[in-house]
């Protein structure tokens, strides 16, 4: 493993522990060369995901994207680190569920927004209004409009 701070290949396992929902192996890492002390994590992965664009081209998952996005719409919210992990892991876990080689992001998406709707309404409507690429003001309102409607019901 390389370090991430000096770039040598001489580091250490420090502490290995599984994850709390049990999905993964965190690691605590020791570099011989700088001293500094770094956190690596391993996960099964059953088989290559490919994701399907929305212009056709495909690429492969990318679970720190993913991590990445979610993060980006939870910025200077109260969720911790550890319920991202989690959240992250559970779509991930759904994603892996369908069976499927191939997934178009709007199945990605989808699970994110369904998810953040529970999980952190400010995040939802932030993640919304980049996934669905609202065009003018009105799309917006009305994507809210019809939250509140949803939410007095």
């Amino acid at each position: 493993m390389l370090c991430p701070f000096c770039r040598q290949k001489d580091t250490s396992v420090v502490d290995s522990r599984p994850t709390e929902d049990g999905t993964a192996i965190r690691r605590r890492r020791l570099s011989s060369c700088c001293n500094q002390r770094f956190t690596t994590f391993e996960r099964v992965q059953f088989r290559e995901m490919m994701v399907i664009k929305n212009n056709g081209r495909k690429s492969v998952f990318d679970r720190d994207k993913l991590t990445k996005s979610v993060m980006i719409a939870l910025r200077k919210r109260p969720v911790d680190q550890e319920t991202i992990d989690k959240f992250v892991s559970k779509i991930y876990r759904n994603l892996e569920d369908l069976g499927q080689n191939e997934i178009m992001t709007k199945t990605i998406g989808k699970f994110v927004m369904d998810g953040l709707k529970e999980l952190d309404p400010i995040a939802y409507v932030r993640f919304a209004s980049v996934y669905t690429n609202f065009k003018e003001v009105k799309d917006f309102e009305d994507f809210v409009g019809n939250l509140n409607v949803y939410k007095s019901k």
